[in-house]
């Protein structure tokens, strides 16, 4: 058998399998690197898990924001591990997966490691996108609608270019130390009950009903709350046709395993069990 006719068999099959995925999977909040090394790796097992399941059919995949519990990129280094899943992640762009990732506020000092590494399309703020003829808005949700004023303005403190430049200058075990512990220090000061939903009161969600006095989106996928939501927030009526907008936070990946998947008409939100 030749190699030319080899190489023609592996590009049909290639082809064949592009055609046929047609999926857009929605996942966020996976934290790696938190709280310990062991639950981390496990957590990480899942995802590939889940990943290894979906890759026949996952056409582009969206990392909406916290896919690292702590991030900080210098010239020459990057934090250590996580080596599974960004082996199987740029396993399946190298098969022809797209692949987008934002910045959360636990790894929001992401550069360009991830476009030149697994050829992520790195978004840095909100993506408003046309899908099969639908209106996304996609965000982490992180410092969104009003108030969180602190927030914001530490936010503008660490990702302003000079404050990064002088942080840069530390050595790397103290730069990424020093990052690992904020995010341990924002982490334990939570609890449970911060994650809930808190009605019209979340601030995503009044984010959501001020763009849509302007503009009509027919989604909103969130991720930053740690809990799974998809309710109607508006609807459209023209004629004899219904719309609806739905607001969506996507959940997390350290209790939930949860996702949301588009198949070019349909957008449902599920969780992944490992006897999927």
């Amino acid at each position: 058998m030749s190699r030319l006719y080899l190489c023609a068999v592996n590009f049909v099959e290639r082809s064949i399998l592009q055609a046929v995925k047609n999926n857009t999977y929605f996942i966020s909040d996976i934290h790696l690197g938190a709280p310990s090394k062991k639950e981390s790796q496990a957590r990480e097992r899942r995802l590939v898990a889940f990943l290894n399941t979906i890759e026949s059919e996952c056409k582009t995949l969206y990392i909406v924001g916290d896919l690292f519990d702590y991030w900080f990129e210098y010239k020459h280094v990057v934090p250590k591990g996580h080596t599974r899943l960004l082996g199987t992640i740029a396993q399946m762009v190298d098969r022809g997966m797209n692949l987008h990732v934002f910045t959360g506020n636990h790894d929001l000092w992401m550069q360009d490691y991830l476009s030149d590494e697994l050829g992520a399309t790195l978004h840095h703020g909100p993506l408003t996108l046309d899908l099969d003829g639908k209106k996304f808005y996609i965000a982490h949700g992180d410092g969104l609608g009003p108030g969180d004023l602190r927030y914001k303005f530490i936010k503008r403190i660490f990702t302003n270019p000079f404050c990064l430049w002088v942080y840069k200058r530390l050595h790397p075990n103290l730069g990424v130390g020093f990052a690992a512990r904020m995010s341990r220090l924002s982490r334990n000061s939570q609890n449970e009950q911060d994650h809930d939903f808190l009605g019209d009161r979340e601030r995503q969600l009044l984010h959501s009903k001020a763009l849509l006095e302007d503009e009509w989106f027919d989604y909103f996928i969130y991720g930053h709350r740690h809990h799974l939501k998809d309710i109607v927030i508006k609807t459209s009526e023209r004629g004899s046709t219904k719309n609806n907008c739905r607001y969506i936070v996507l959940g997390d990946w350290i209790t939930l395993d949860s996702y949301a998947v588009w198949n070019t008409t349909t957008l449902t939100t599920s969780t992944h069990s490992s006897g999927q």
